[in-house]
């Protein structure tokens, strides 16, 4: 019994001394081994940076196309907001067109350009007085931060009977540059409103200021128009059709689409004036689109 348990005590202390020198080498060890981690890591340098969105500055996605913002400008004026319209359905985008903005003057061109946002709510009987245009948060300030070539869109409720903006200020907004006026409400001085030559789509016309029926409350901030939910800098587009939001992050794709989607339309309404029936021509079929891709590389719209 001695015997025997001397031998096991030996034995159990052989492998604790392995044990002991072990875990002395892993001590010793491991921090060289960090350490040389740390080095390659170092002379590695940090990943490189992704490549950004020109339009959003978001990294780019697969197959993403991306546009400076004049060149998405100068293509889209040559999309209606009808193919826009189109193009973001297929998208899963419904609601991008403002129900009640109408152009004050008929054959006006299409215009594209960044948003800029103003917000009006309800009128408030001691908060919506003349005085009020005078306040730092008016609509007075607002016009001095318009840039050049931003299209305002004004959300005013739908309100019909209280007219946002007359003449002069107006004359102020095309003065600074600005390239129109899209609002869900209604203008005031309509003659003299036509006479500045700011393009304006409005629902209409009202003799009552502003502060009989809303209050300004701000601008460059989400709101809502014609019952579409605008950003500032989304796209706009208005046309003898109306007016139509194009989400900054779908811009360059819509505009590419489009443009394509224009030059297919043309050469169909060709086919159409040579007696071409509809079936399989519109919309095309596989067979069509591969006559128009033949004519295309014709370089022929015919």
């Amino acid at each position: 019994m001695t015997a025997s348990h001397g031998e096991f005590r030996s034995e159990g202390g052989a492998g604790e001394d392995q044990f002991i020198y072990l875990s002395i080498a892993s001590t010793l060890l491991l921090p060289l081994i960090a350490a040389a981690f740390i080095v390659v890591v170092i002379k590695a340098g940090p990943p490189p940076a992704a490549e950004t969105s020109v339009e959003t500055g978001a990294p780019p996605r697969d197959g993403e196309i991306r546009m400076d913002q004049p060149s998405l400008i100068a293509a889209l004026r040559g999309v209606s907001t009808a193919t826009i319209t189109t193009i973001l359905l297929k998208k899963g985008l419904r609601n991008v067109w403002m129900r009640g903005p109408r152009t004050i003057r008929e054959g006006q061109p299409r215009l594209v350009g960044p948003a800029f946002t103003l917000r009006f709510i309800p009128a408030r009987e001691d908060l919506a007085t003349p005085e009020a245009w005078t306040s730092p948060r008016s609509t007075r300030a607002a016009i001095e931060e318009m840039p050049e070539g931003c299209i305002v869109v004004a959300g005013a409720l739908g309100v019909a009977d209280a007219g946002i903006f007359g003449d002069i200020l107006c004359a102020r907004m095309a003065k600074r540059g600005v390239s129109a006026l899209v609002t869900d409400g209604v203008v005031r001085d309509i003659a003299g409103v036509r006479a500045t030559g700011l393009p304006v789509w409005s629902k209409g016309v009202a003799a009552p200021p502003s502060v009989a029926g809303l209050i300004f409350c701000g601008w460059r901030e989400p709101i809502g128009c014609g019952g579409v939910a605008v950003f500032p800098d989304d796209l706009i587009v208005v046309d003898d059709d109306g007016a139509v939001v194009i989400p900054a992050a779908h811009a360059a794709e819509v505009a590419a689409a489009g443009v394509e989607q224009e030059r297919l339309e043309e050469w169909i309404m060709a086919e159409v004036a040579r007696g071409g029936p509809l079936p399989g021509l519109y919309p095309p079929d596989a067979a069509t689109r591969a006559r128009y891709q033949t004519v295309k590389g014709e370089g022929s719209p015919g």
